[in-house]
């Protein structure tokens, strides 16, 4: 296919002649050898910052969901060749039926090997980390090495990224690097793999076949010109990504759901349509100034990889699930590739500009973005790494753990979130209030806040006939047994 692919030595020497390009004198070998190493480095750095992050959350048990166990309960199952069922989310449910998401099979090899949440939680480090490589260097062939680690460096320490890394564990952390290293062929003009890599994401989650169709429409818009014969092919695959995500939202998804739908409609709009744009206003408006500023200083705005973000925020901000509207959990993780590489394509694309005051702008700005990251990681979490607590396991961490212990192997559970990530990996688990028809052998609640006045007396009332007796209880967290 013309012009699909670049000659890397040529690319590079035509970069060095882009005005405004860092001109450093020459480094020495072992000088050179460093920089062609950096986005390595960087990114092993970011896993070690991010996988310790994760196990230290763990460790404290301050799970934020039930998520860890939902994913560790399907990928149990794919580990041991099973129909991938996470009875968190209802006795025997197919979590096919819940989001479609059959990527995290790949991670059944190392679960038989490993079987531990913290599998989950080191792959998850690991996935976003490597995602850092194609962002740094599709930023360095741009704008030259000391702007492109920079570029690096505000990806990595973005606060996407790194309230995605803190999150318990999801399965967009497959879609970040997909995205990365797609966006990094595009950049290079290699249509063919910028479409290859992002093809798979349709086995990611469902929303994101859209994101495949916005990525396609974006190397149509990049190759109409240059390559008219990659055109078709791109246009081929933006039509493949939005039937994709019909049929998995119409067809595949509720074909393994037990009430034969897609569970999440009702939070699309709240069957209101275009106005639920207005509910939350302020929050989305906050929200998209620290998707901009911060990460770009709104000079992403210029490149039209910036496209790329619509669909995720578009679903973001016409649900009327206000959890999806804000700056927390995981879900702007999948933008920050995105942003960074529509930011050091804007920022190349401003330093050949004709007024003098973007050229100097474009000039400071990726220093700038690594600076505000790094300043703001004071208050995210990374910034954990600093505290002793982070390497440590509790005495009272070390109690909850001992009373779990009392639950055997293969035994039925009811917990909430506390307990979840202890025993998904041994017992079969369920949601509390939602493990009728099953009557479970054991209810572990952590009841730290009072919340049940009575446990056995609500272990019972959940399950009208069946007595339970109390077991355990250690600090604020009560284990209650089924009695005979």
């Amino acid at each position: 296919m013309p012009g699909a692919q670049t000659d890397a030595p040529a690319l590079e020497r035509a970069d060095e002649l882009i005005p405004g390009r860092d001109r450093a004198a020459a480094p020495a070998a072992g000088a050179r050898g460093l920089w062609d190493r950096a986005p390595l480095l960087l990114a092993a750095g970011l896993f070690l910052a991010y996988a310790m992050v994760s196990i230290g959350r763990y460790r404290q048990m301050e799970s934020r969901s039930w998520d860890l166990g939902i994913f560790e309960q399907a990928v149990r199952a794919y580990a041991h060749l099973q129909v991938p069922v996470a009875d968190l989310k209802g006795p025997g449910a197919n979590i096919l039926g819940d989001h479609f998401s059959p990527v995290t099979a790949l991670l059944a090899p190392a679960y038989r090997l490993f079987p531990s949440p913290l599998t989950l939680l080191v792959a998850q480090a690991l996935l976003f980390a490597v995602s850092a490589i194609p962002v740094t260097r599709a930023a360095t062939r741009l704008l030259g090495r000391g702007s492109g680690l920079a570029v690096g460096v505000a990806y990595g320490l973005s606060w996407g990224v790194q309230r995605a890394a803190d999150f318990d564990f999801h399965e967009i952390c497959f879609a970040v690097p997909l995205i990365a290293f797609s966006l990094e062929a595009l950049l290079r003009l290699r249509w063919r793999a910028a479409l290859c890599w992002a093809l798979p994401l349709v086995l990611v989650k469902e929303d994101l076949g859209v994101t495949l169709a916005a990525i396609a429409v974006v190397v149509a818009i990049r190759c109409r010109r240059t390559d008219p014969k990659a055109l078709p092919c791109a246009l081929g695959v933006a039509a493949f990504g939005a039937l994709a995500t019909a049929a998995t939202l119409t067809l595949v998804i509720p074909a393994f759901n037990s009430v034969g739908a897609y569970d999440y409609w009702d939070k699309v709009g709240d069957g209101g349509g275009l106005p639920v744009l207005f509910d939350g206003f302020w929050t989305k408006v906050r929200t998209l100034g620290w998707l901009l500023i911060p990460t770009t200083g709104l000079l992403a705005l210029r490149s039209p990889l910036v496209l790329i973000t619509l669909p995720t925020i578009g679903w973001r901000f016409l649900s009327a699930d206000d959890h999806y509207w804000g700056t927390d959990w995981h879900y702007s993780a999948v933008l920050m590739p995105v942003l960074l590489l529509a930011f050091a394509d804007a920022v190349a694309d401003a330093r050949r500009s004709e007024r003098p005051w973007l050229r100097r702008y474009a000039e400071l700005l990726p220093a700038c973005a690594a600076a505000a990251a790094l300043a703001l990681t004071t208050s995210l979490p990374v910034a954990t790494l600093t505290e002793a607590r982070t390497y440590e396991k509790s005495g009272q961490v070390i109690d909850v753990e001992r009373m779990l212990d009392r639950i055997p192997d293969g035994a039925t559970v009811e917990a909430n979130i506390g307990p979840i990530s202890r025993l998904t990996s041994r017992a079969r688990v369920f949601w509390v209030g939602a493990a009728r028809p099953v009557v479970p052998q054991y209810v572990a609640l952590d009841n730290r806040s009072g919340w049940a006045k009575d446990p056995v007396a609500y272990a019972q009332q959940l399950h009208p006939g069946t007595r339970y007796v109390h077991e355990a209880e250690a600090h604020g967290y009560v284990l209650v047994r089924r009695a005979g």
